[in-house]
């Protein structure tokens, strides 16, 4: 394979767009949607659906996604290798956007300082999408959401989620139908919450739909809806809404890639420090 071409490919991907890529790679939007079309050619197949400016992965660009990854990595540590150079080692972390983000930031920086060898590169979103990244190669270590038991790890912490709405929204009369502030289709949280609600015959909305903990927060204190999220989400002004059903059980969950390196497993054992000490126990199973 052309190295060159998959580096235009990953471009795009990550920049979401052909300009944009070109700008990544110091080329121009024609010279980079030319090489695709290359690749495309090479391969055989369409690696993205054209929408207007804005493209997306077609099924055969989702599985080169993960190869063309491992090929340009394994490219420069070869030439890190051959040059003599000393070797760094990349680590790719996930973690969901709701849980404890500015400590557990803090503590990746401090490894990152205190770790030259390695290079973190951080990405922060929904489980849904932390776990598929890690499938296809794109994650070393990933922390998140989970039904319980969901799989091979290498510990485990148990949720408490709770029903919070604004401290005025809590004592009135229970809306029918009941307004959900949530987090965009694929959440965990939003699916148990919709679970919840149903099983006890009760009727619901959207009423604020955000991909950040920031601005369900402040959905919630302003009095838009409810919303399903674990107890340490809770921030001032808001509180726990007994008269809703209790949802069905979730985890937490670290797990690290097959193939990661010392780095990303020094990285994933300061993790599980920092959860275990959050959690105030030990992991509620741990996997080696």
């Amino acid at each position: 394979m052309d190295l060159d071409l998959l580096h235009s490919f990953v471009s795009v991907v990550d920049a979401g767009g052909f300009t944009r890529a070109g700008e990544r790679v110091h080329r121009t939007q024609s010279t980079v949607s030319q090489q695709i079309r290359k690749l495309e050619a090479d391969l055989g197949c369409a690696l993205f659906v054209r929408e207007g400016r804005q493209v997306r992965l077609t099924e055969d660009g989702e599985r080169l996604l993960g190869y063309a990854r491992r090929m340009l990595a394994l490219s420069t540590e070869l030439r890190v290798a051959v040059g003599g150079q000393e070797r760094v080692e990349v680590v790719r972390l996930g973690i969901p956007d709701d849980f404890a983000v500015a400590p557990l930031t803090e503590l990746v920086a401090d490894y990152a300082r205190t770790q030259p060898q390695a290079r973190l590169a951080v990405r922060c979103d929904l489980s849904v999408a932390l776990v598929r990244a890690m499938s296809r190669g794109e994650l070393d270590v990933v922390l998140h959401k989970r039904e319980p038991e969901g799989g091979s790890c290498i510990a485990a912490w148990p949720e408490q989620l709770l029903w919070l709405g604004s401290d005025a929204s809590v004592l009135l009369p229970l809306p029918d139908p009941v307004p959900l502030v949530v987090f965009p289709q694929g959440c965990l949280y939003r699916n148990r919450a919709i679970h919840a609600l149903e099983s006890a015959g009760l009727r619901w909305r959207i009423s604020y739909e955000s991909p950040n903990l920031h601005g369900l927060q402040a959905a919630l204190a302003g009095g838009l809806g409810v919303a399903l999220l674990e107890a340490r989400c809770q921030a001032a002004g808001l509180r726990h809404d007994e008269r809703l059903p209790a949802p069905a059980p979730s985890e937490l969950a670290l797990r690290v890639a097959p193939d990661a390196g010392p780095a990303a497993h020094g990285l994933a054992a300061r993790i599980q420090a920092f959860c275990n000490q959050g959690a105030g126990r030990a992991p509620l199973r741990q996997v080696a």
